[in-house]
Order: structure tokens, then C-alpha cells, then sequence
């Protein structure tokens, strides 16, 4: 496991202060959470992306509930 050092500034500390009191994490954790969610940004940009080209060169269909 790793361990990383972070320097913030004091706006930077009130801030990780207010979000461990509002979703009742520790700063570890909310840390942790943020990251995984800016990746799963990525991921999500890169296959509306993906869709955008491909909707471009054909056409794209899509599912009803009941065809799944």
C-alpha cells in the first residue's frame, strides 16, 4: 500500500474539512472516493466519445427495456 503526503493550502484544508463532516468519511476515504470518481469521468467521456464517432460513421440503434 502506499502512503502520500499532501500539502494544502488552508481553503484547500476548510474544504476537505467540510466535505469528512458532510459525508461522514474520514479524509483517507473521501480522498479515495474523489479519485474513483474522477476516473470513472474518464471512462464515461471516453465511451460517449466512442458512441459520438461511431454515430457518426453509422447509424446507432437503440434498445427497448423489453429487447435486454
Amino acid at each position: 500500500m502506499a502512503v502520500i503526503s499532501l500539502e494544502l493550502t488552508q481553503a484547500e484544508s476548510d474544504i476537505v474539512t467540510f466535505l469528512t463532516d458532510y459525508y461522514e468519511r474520514d479524509e483517507a476515504s473521501l480522498i479515495k472516493h474523489s479519485l474513483k470518481e474522477l476516473y470513472e469521468d474518464i471512462i464515461d467521456k471516453q465511451i460517449i466519445n466512442e458512441f459520438e464517432r461511431d454515430e457518426k460513421v453509422r447509424e446507432v440503434k437503440f434498445l427497448t427495456a423489453s429487447q435486454i
